[in-house]
Parts: structure tokens; C-alpha cells; sequence
């Protein structure tokens, strides 16, 4: 699928009445995900409990 029929089916998904702001947002989070995602794919990923094992000292309860 190429980015313009990405966006567009995006687009179909949204409501109708949304802003301008909302739709960048939209685009927005979709690109971070799809590049964590590609990331993931070319370096690998860490399980769960090795990532809370490492933020441990930041993690509050």
C-alpha cells in the first residue's frame, strides 16, 4: 500500500466533522507507530520484562 492510499483510507476511518488539527494528529501517531514498527522489524524488539527490568528505577507504583 503506498502512503497516499494510506492517508486515504485514514481518512475514511475519521468522522467527517473532524478538524484540520485532528487529521494531522491522526497522521501523526500513525507515523510514529509505523516507524517503531520498521524499527522493531530491522533491530529487533525487547519482551515486556526486560523492558520493565531496565525502567525499573523510573517506574512508580
Amino acid at each position: 500500500m503506498t502512503a497516499k492510499q494510506q492517508v486515504r483510507s485514514l481518512l475514511e476511518k475519521l468522522p467527517d466533522n473532524c478538524s484540520l488539527e485532528e487529521i494531522q494528529y491522526h497522521l501523526y501517531v500513525f507515523d510514529k507507530v509505523r516507524q517503531g514498527l520498521d524499527d522493531a522489524r530491522e533491530h529487533g524488539s525487547v519482551p515486556q520484562e526486560e523492558a520493565e527490568s531496565r525502567l525499573s528505577k523510573w517506574l512508580t507504583e
